[in-house]
């Protein structure tokens, strides 16, 4: 069960694999995910096939989600970066597999944005989060 109340209005249309909006429980505490590649500890991205590398970005940010006491279920805003706009949507069926396996059916506020370049050079994805932890 979500600990946010979801914000989908009508007008804008149904969401698929996102919410267009979470609200957070009065009383939580807002936790700021940097950026996280699929760099290892340290600093080096081995894998470089981008369905790996956006489940490896995306267990860091969990791991700090849940050093700060949450779960994955309190995501609330998340975007992602990628490189490769075309190799994200030719993954979408390893994408589904990876999130249901981490994220389950919780679908935070998302954005996806294509740029030219990361700051890890083998980087093809970097996921940023907001947490709001009670």
């Amino acid at each position: 069960m979500s600990v946010f109340e979801v914000v989908n209005p009508p007008g804008l249309g149904r969401p698929r694999g996102f919410s267009h909006g979470l609200l957070a429980p009065a009383g939580s505490r807002v936790l700021f995910v940097a950026g996280q590649t699929a760099a290892d500890g340290d600093g080096r991205i081995a894998n470089r096939g981008f369905a790996a590398q956006f489940e490896a970005a995306l267990m860091r940010a969990l791991t700090v989600v849940r050093e700060a006491g949450g779960t994955p279920a309190h995501v609330a805003r998340m975007t992602v970066f990628v490189t490769d706009l075309d190799g994200y949507l030719s993954c979408g069926e390893a994408l589904g597999r990876i999130w249901r396996a981490h994220m389950g059916t919780h679908y935070p506020a998302m954005a996806l944005v294509e740029v030219r370049r990361l700051v890890d050079a083998d980087a093809t994805v970097e996921i940023e989060t907001t947490a709001v932890i009670p």
